[in-house]
């Protein structure tokens, strides 16, 4: 079996937030969801799980789930095959209630391109175009 990544976010509406992760385009994998998950589907080796505050909890042995919206836990980076497909990605989430911006890292565009994308929820994920000449050390 080759190994797997499984991104698990707390979220405040499961159908709103499926709703839109499939926007965006994930797949929501039915063995993987139920009133309390959703199992969204990126690749092969990528799944994101939407899960209920409620349910995100049992995992968390009496802490408290973060609010992202005031408080940042993690940045999510998604590579993205063009920067067309980083500015699709960051309009769709505009479109289905999200946000984005822009952070200058002064590197040329043509070289690295992405945006911040929030979710319904305040989760940040970070799709990004890097060319292949690209080289962060030169």
């Amino acid at each position: 079996m080759s190994k797997q990544v499984f991104i698990n976010i707390p979220i405040s509406d499961l159908a709103k937030a499926t709703a839109f992760y499939e926007a965006l385009g994930f797949v929501k994998q039915p063995d993987f969801s139920d009133e309390n998950a959703s199992g969204m589907k990126w690749s092969d080796e990528i799944f994101v799980m939407l899960l209920t505050h409620d349910f995100y909890k049992k995992f968390l042995r009496g802490k408290d789930v973060a609010d992202p919206i005031k408080t940042s836990g993690v940045l999510l980076a998604l590579s993205l095959e063009s920067k067309d497909a980083v500015q699709q990605f960051a309009d769709t989430a505009k479109k289905n209630g999200g946000d984005y911006y822009q952070v200058d890292m002064g590197v040329p565009q043509d070289m690295m391109f992405g945006y911040e994308v929030l979710d319904l929820d305040g989760n940040q994920w970070e799709p990004v175009w890097m060319s292949s000449d690209f080289n962060p050390k030169a």
